[in-house]
């Protein structure tokens, strides 16, 4: 895979001079005050499904740097008699389900927000795996920040077609703007609050992206 190179021409100044002390101000503060629920969701996930409660995974940032993104448990570690494990849908419990439709298994990506990784809002941070199956054109959408949610997840989250997640990711990238963020916040709301477009139409999650 070719190394990275981020031609974008400048932002404007929302992201250029608040858009990260934005993020820093207010995951700061959403961790205080959503700390009970942290703890909370820690415990249950140690109970429901044992340890260690949070996931780790490596996933590519802005400009395809590597950094390690933080989730709850959502799925056991069930596995077949060859030791590989067994599908999502089968490993996805009652309880993981209720963390994934409420998205308190996001919560610990606040985490990568503080830290700089990621963004309250932006192109949703996808498997490492993924780097060498984008085109030219979805590669784009790692010209910014990878967010907590984004405009294809306000604009139908899992039951979207990876192509067209992709063009709503370059979208956001090429009109970058306060004005949007708030917008994709309230729509992001609504959307957890009716616990919208959870699973694709055909998997318990997400397909794979297999490349274009």
């Amino acid at each position: 895979m070719a190394e990275y190179k981020n031609n974008h021409k400048p932002y404007g100044p929302y992201e250029r001079f608040f858009k990260r002390p934005l993020d820093i101000i207010f995951s700061l503060l959403a961790l205080i005050i959503l700390s009970p629920v942290l703890l909370v969701t820690y415990i249950l996930v140690v109970v429901f499904l044992g340890f260690p409660a949070i996931f780790k995974q490596e996933r590519p940032g802005k400009n395809e740097k590597i950094f390690k993104l933080y989730k709850f448990r959502s799925m056991t570690n069930a596995k077949d008699k060859k030791g590989e494990l067994l599908p999502d849908e089968k490993r996805l419990t009652r309880f993981g389900k209720f963390l994934r439709s409420t998205s308190l298994d996001e919560l610990p990506e606040l985490f990568n927000i503080l830290k700089g990784d990621m963004s309250f809002i932006g192109p949703r941070p996808l498997l490492v795996a993924y780097l060498k199956r984008y085109s030219k054109q979805q590669r784009r959408r790692h010209e910014v920040r990878p967010g907590l949610t984004g405009l294809a997840q306000a604009s139908g989250r899992n039951s979207l077609t990876w192509d067209k997640k992709f063009r709503l990711d370059v979208e956001y990238v090429d009109n970058l703007t306060l004005k949007q963020d708030f917008g994709i916040i309230l729509k992001t709301i609504g959307i957890v609050v009716c616990r919208k477009d959870i699973n694709s139409n055909t998997s318990a999650t997400m397909e794979e992206f297999m490349g274009n």
